[in-house]
């Protein structure tokens, strides 16, 4: 058994450091790990700029001198990051992989560095070449043009590419009202309709379609496609706070005579603000809201009182109460930042749901508050179950709008939204929520994801990642995600749980953890190495079903690898394991400790004999 003084202290300290993590205003804000592929394509977007930029009546744009210095930078920081067979991983602990090394080779390139560093890029040349380049791209993300098509329009920019390899975008699909989207089969998924008319249009304008139809069409949709572009660009200038989408819509107008447009010079001064101290950008500027609310989430899973946690107004005021312009979405759900270019969605919005339900039970939870939470949580539910898809999951952004990776339902996204349901469900009259309604959409729920789970038990998410696993597809996060949605509703002994739990089991890894890839050995013939985070992951879930005499051994090893972690100080130590767009990587600063906090604290909280816990309040003073 687990030595429950060894354990309680492990947890105090995760905790402890978790709580100290905190912003100045009482949230938590996180860092995101730096991209190589998010600095190459800011790198391509301001050459791009430059080079096209008039010497007069320059509206706002950065000075040349200033363009210079982000532009050497990043190209310093970009030649610092490339491995050692020549290409470029998406984060510092990612392998290389086709996209980021042509992305790279394009960014270099627009920024002229073919002569001062002709080795390196030669070196990079065959890796590419190794891969397939154009072929080899395309083969990685397959039907989804989502990423394929900016890549290859960032080659061609560059002259690496032909413009007959670039795939042209019905850019004038984006001027039928955002309603129908989902009915005009977008070749792109929901959130990229920015990228759908910015590259559209230069792929017009450097290749015009021999089809007269067509280009008529297209020629008359220029004006008001650009104006759509205009109208979801968030204050900040970046769409989505996401430098890739932004750097893509820059370049592409800059190529074609738009580089002082107002969405050229927005765009051009989020990434001045982006980059960090190293020359790198991140691939979003945060995840503030979605960090809050697993953190809140994780002090919960121990007990704590979070109700002396000055954050109650900040993550109710992330909430969004106005139709949102970028995905036509209703009032009433959260995104994953407080900053202006979020978007409200399935995952985020169950999490501030989930964490809006731990501070209230706090003991100095209000008449006041509690009734603006309870104003929250009725429009987040009404929300998320406005959003289930016909095949009984729950998508990210959009109801209905395709099947495209990334824009249908997910299972990780359908198990948060029935974790949520669940916590308010005794509450639901008092919200004037409908119980059979919400009854009808949990049950349609879990027959989606028995649906969906594999032959071998495991079920695959949506948004996570593993870059040793197959098809880097993570089934450690996705399995353990979904399993907390049965013990939510008490369905363990549903023989799709059971199945689960047994795949969970099973892959164990030799040193008592999870992670790493498959539970013998990795794609070297080595030992595979647990990481913090699917370990946590998975030791929350089997101390919840606790009671399952078969799993408590396994449990008990996974514990005691987490607090062999605390005590070693690798509990901190993040491992790329998050998706963001089409397969592209990154790793969280907090991730690996918000996830220790929610594991031990399960464990303290459930384990027999238990020693009390100290209240959140007591730690911060």
């Amino acid at each position: 058994m687990v030595n429950l003084q060894r354990l309680e202290s492990c947890y105090q300290q995760a905790r402890d450091t978790l709580l100290e993590a905190r912003h100045q205003a009482g949230h938590w804000e996180g860092e995101l790990s730096a991209s190589a592929l998010s600095t190459a394509t800011a790198i391509s977007a301001l050459s791009l700029v430059r080079s096209h930029a008039p010497l007069e009546d320059r509206r706002g744009l950065l000075d040349p001198e200033r363009l210079d210095e982000l532009i050497e930078r990043g190209t310093r920081y970009l030649l610092s990051q490339q491995n050692e067979d020549g290409g470029w991983g998406d984060t510092t602990l990612s392998y290389s992989n086709i996209a980021t090394s042509m992305l790279a080779v394009s960014a270099l390139t627009l920024a002229g560095c073919e002569q001062e560093h002709r080795s390196q890029l030669e070196a990079a040349e065959g890796y590419l070449e190794s891969e397939g380049r154009v072929e080899g791209l395309r083969k990685r993300f397959g039907k989804d043009k989502t990423f394929a098509v900016p890549i290859l329009t960032n080659a061609a920019l560059a002259g690496l590419a032909d413009w007959r390899d670039v795939s042209p975008l019905p850019f004038e699909l984006a001027c039928v009202p955002q309603s129908l989207f989902r009915l005009v089969r977008m070749p792109v998924v929901s959130y990229a309709i920015p990228a759908l008319v910015a590259i559209g249009q230069a792929r017009y304008f450097h290749r015009s379609p021999r089809n007269p139809f067509t280009w008529l069409v297209r020629r008359l949709a220029i004006r008001r496609s650009r104006r759509l572009l205009r109208r979801m660009q968030p204050e900040s200038g970046g769409y989505l706070e996401a430098t890739p989408l932004t750097s893509f819509v820059v370049m592409s107008l800059a190529s074609i005579g738009q580089v002082t447009s107002e969405v050229t010079v927005a765009g051009v001064q989020f990434l001045d603000k982006s980059m960090r101290d190293d020359g790198s950008w991140p691939i979003d500027t945060n995840l503030a809201t979605w960090i809050t609310s697993l953190s809140l989430k994780a002090l919960d899973n121990g007990g704590e009182d979070l109700s002396g946690l000055d954050c109650l107004d900040w993550l109710l005021q992330c909430q969004h109460l106005e139709r949102h312009p970028f995905t036509a979405a209703s009032p009433g759900g959260w995104g994953w930042t407080n900053l202006s270019g979020a978007v409200p969605d399935c995952d985020d919005t169950p999490a501030a749901l989930l964490a809006i339900d731990a501070w209230r039970r706090g003991a100095g939870c209000d008449d006041d508050s509690s009734l603006q939470i309870d104003t929250a949580a009725a429009a987040g539910l009404r929300w998320v179950l406005s959003l289930q898809n016909r095949d009984g999951g729950w998508p990210t952004f959009c109801r209905g709008w395709g099947r495209l990776p990334f824009d249908r339902s997910g299972t990780d996204l359908s198990a948060h939204v029935l974790s949520a349901i669940q916590t308010w469900w005794n509450d639901l009259d008092r919200l004037q929520i409908k119980t059979t309604h919400c009854h009808h959409a949990v049950e349609r729920g879990f027959s989606y994801l028995q649906g969906q789970q594999q032959d071998n038990g495991s079920w695959l998410p949506l948004w996570f990642g593993n870059q040793d696993n197959p098809g880097d597809e993570n089934p450690v996060f996705g399995t353990a995600r979904v399993l907390r949605a049965y013990l939510a509703w008490d369905r363990m002994a549903d023989p799709a749980a059971q199945r689960g739990l047994d795949w969970l089991a099973e892959q164990v890894n030799p040193d008592g953890g999870w992670g790493g890839g498959p539970a013998v050995v990795n794609i070297s013939g080595q030992p595979t190495v647990s990481t913090v985070e699917e370990t946590a992951l998975v030791v929350e879930t089997l101390v919840g079903a606790w009671p399952l005499e078969q799993y408590q051994d396994i449990a008990v090893q996974g514990i005691e690898w987490l607090l062999d972690a605390v005590e070693t100080g690798r509990y901190l130590q993040s491992a790329p394991i998050g998706f963001y767009f089409a397969k592209l990587w990154y790793h969280e600063r907090l991730y690996p400790l918000i996830f220790t906090v929610a594991a031990l604290g399960r464990a303290v909280t459930m384990l027999p004999d238990k020693q009390p816990v100290v209240a959140a309040t007591e730690a911060c003073s």
